[in-house]
């Protein structure tokens, strides 16, 4: 069995970015960039106001001296005359500093009357006013290539002078459940059968990390059926199966898989839940190939899927962000296999982390997964740790899973 990080290191080396895309700015959020965002102008484009006031010489606003208003500078309505001697520009927040001027005496520090200004207090040169160019100049690069997109980052970009963005073109994720036993939530059960929950969970996965989910119709335990479905998604960037993956007669993946040119790298990672996970190449489709368990193919998700959309959308390869969290009970010494306990996460006196696992962790468990915030990572042969241990753990949330 494959260990779990030479599993996914192998899984994402063998992937590249998706091709780039130019999208309207309001569309770019959560992409990644596949160009840096240089500014097309200088912001601030002139010395401006920080504050409401009078635009004036400091040397000459001396408490009690007597200046003239000659005009006003609101934001967008530049003064356009030279400040001579004596002289002050009423000015608003955003309205440039008139040549001439050297500080800002903010409202609060004046007294107007009869078109003329006196100063409270006398401000320093240079007071209240926002330099040319103090938030970045044209030319300047402020987001790079290989950037995710956040709110903050779409608002550079505007102040930039940019209405379309280059980004990589979200990757598409075909997902194909199978199982002679599930069926559509809805619809009529089988006899012993079950409701496919896989391929929604996945579905939300992917949306969740950035990706298009393609979902499939559900493949029965038939090796025409299995590859008919899987040639439907030719045009994904990559093709996820879920159920299928063990070794009884009813795991037909690879062997429906094999006569349409599947490529087989690895199968079995040293994991629990998860072992019987597939990870080759239909073509120039990556295949990923989950188990059928709803707890393991999620974990495995975590472990694997969420890795490789992250590189297909043009990350660098990363493993799911870890927390050093406390142990909110003793955890038994771990065997060979790497284990993921489901956990629920509160705080202690001092606001640390303590994440308490389930005491049932049977991997078909879906309302466990469902009610856990994080998974205790125990690393293969990790010793016995009493309560209070610090342990590191995947929050769930926090991948918005």
């Amino acid at each position: 069995m494959l260990a779990l990080d030479e599993a996914r290191a192998r899984i994402l080396g063998a992937l590249s970015p998706t091709p780039a895309e130019t999208v309207a700015l309001p569309e770019a959020w959560g992409r990644v960039l596949a160009r840096p965002v240089l500014a097309r102008l200088t912001q601030p484009p002139a010395d401006v106001s920080a504050m409401d006031g009078y635009a004036l010489r400091a040397a000459e606003a001396r408490p009690g001296a007597r200046l003239r208003v000659i005009g006003a500078a609101p934001a967008g309505r530049p003064f356009g005359t030279a400040l001579g001697p004596g002289e002050a520009v009423r000015i608003f927040t955003g309205g440039v500093v008139p040549d001439g001027a050297d500080a800002i005496l903010i409202q609060e520090d004046a007294e107007e009357a009869g078109g003329l200004v006196t100063p409270r207090e006398a401000p320093a040169q240079g007071r209240w006013i926002r330099r040319r160019g103090l938030d970045f100049a044209a030319g300047d690069t402020l987001l790079p290539e290989g950037r995710r997109l956040s709110a903050r980052d779409i608002g550079l970009a505007a102040a930039a002078n940019h209405p379309w963005l280059t980004v990589r073109r979200r990757p598409r994720i075909g997902i194909l459940a199978t199982g002679d036993e599930i069926a559509l939530p809805g619809e009529p059960i089988p006899a012993g059968g079950i409701v496919s929950s896989n391929a929604h969970a996945l579905a939300a996965m992917v949306r969740a990390a950035g990706a298009e989910p393609i979902n499939l119709p559900i493949a029965p335990d038939d090796r025409d059926a299995i590859a008919a479905a899987a040639a439907a998604a030719h045009a994904a960037d990559m093709l996820v199966t879920t159920g299928g993956a063990s070794v009884g007669e009813h795991d037909l993946v690879q062997a429906a898989l094999g006569p349409q040119g599947f490529a087989l790298d690895f199968w079995k990672i040293a994991m629990r839940p998860g072992k019987p996970l597939i990870w080759g190449r239909l073509g120039r489709t990556p295949v990923l190939g989950l188990p059928g368990n709803p707890v393991s193919a999620l974990v495995c998700a975590v472990q694997f899927l969420l890795p490789a959309i992250w590189v297909l959308s043009g990350l660098p390869p990363a493993a799911p962000p870890t927390q050093p969290v406390r142990a909110g009970a003793p955890l038994p010494a771990n065997d060979r296999r790497f284990d993921h306990l489901r956990a629920s996460l509160g705080t202690d006196r001092d606001s640390r982390f303590v994440a308490t696992p389930f005491p049932v962790q049977d991997s078909s468990m879906m309302a466990t997964l469902a009610r856990a915030e994080a998974l205790i990572l125990r690393p293969p042969f990790a010793p016995a740790l009493a309560e209070g241990a610090e342990v590191e753990a995947i929050l769930l949330d926090r991948l918005g899973v």
